[in-house]
């Protein structure tokens, strides 16, 4: 598994050079989330993974390309003028259920779609990732209030913590205290990982579900990179090819 995000890293690396650059610091910290997510439940055609932080869709065509699940390397055409890999997810791509971008709309994608598979005695599980600045939307936990009332258990909600948004840190801009508690008041069973440890991952997307589950991952934004690790500031980045380069050699 440490082969492939490392593999994933390095597309990341490669988008952020591209000539729109990239949202780096988010989509290194998401990866190995995703990479955990997908190498799960690659196979399901009952699951539907939605990524509602969407600026980190970098991160998401990585990880599709591979798993074989995208033909074309992103990296050659990402945020090129007629080229399907956009900035954010792009719903015309295979795997891609939803187009997001606006955060927060995500969730209820994804709710929506587990509670139309429970509606219809189906056993579809829907996941979805988003983050921790995004959870400053209202959206989130209105959704979180619709999955208590109409007991959604068949819902992954995987939160990535790297403690980062647009604008600085989340701490500084609008702290959000006792998640877990707030989680477990709609309902949640949480799990608290290390969003980079990939046994503590995918030991934790196969926990017995009776209740919705809400993985909270505290990431690094920037993850890999030490130049822009910790770093809000590398929320996104346009980088020359040199630096690429150089970041992608000191990769562990």
């Amino acid at each position: 598994m440490l082969a492939i995000t490392k593999e994933a890293r390095k597309l990341i690396i490669d988008m952020a050079a591209s000539e729109t650059g990239c949202h780096i610091g988010g989509s290194l910290s998401v990866i190995d989330l995703l990479i955990g997510v997908y190498s799960k439940y690659v196979q399901d055609e009952n699951t539907r993974i939605v990524l509602s932080k969407g600026h980190t869709a970098a991160a998401l065509y990585a990880t599709l390309y591979l798993y074989g699940l995208i033909e074309d390397n992103p990296a050659e055409s990402y945020g090129q003028k007629g080229s399907l890999f956009t900035g954010h997810p792009n719903h015309k791509l295979p795997h891609i259920p939803f187009s997001t971008g606006s955060l927060g709309h995500g969730i209820p994608y994804a709710a929506g779609w587990a509670l139309g598979q429970k509606v219809k005695n189906l056993d579809g599980l829907g996941i979805v990732l988003g983050g921790d600045g995004e959870l400053q939307e209202g959206l989130c936990w209105e959704t979180a209030q619709i999955i208590q009332a109409k007991s959604i258990s068949n819902f992954i909600y995987i939160v990535d913590c790297n403690g980062g948004q647009n604008d600085g840190y989340v701490s500084d801009i609008s702290p959000i205290h006792n998640l877990r508690q707030r989680f477990e008041a709609f309902g949640f069973h949480v799990e608290e990982i290390d969003g980079h440890n990939m046994e503590q991952i995918l030991a934790a997307l196969a926990l017995n579900r009776e209740k919705p589950l809400a993985l909270l991952a505290t990431t690094i934004k920037g993850k890999g990179v030490a130049a822009i690790e910790g770093n809000p500031d590398s929320h996104y980045a346009k980088i020359p090819e040199r630096v690429a380069s150089k970041w992608k050699r000191s990769l562990l």
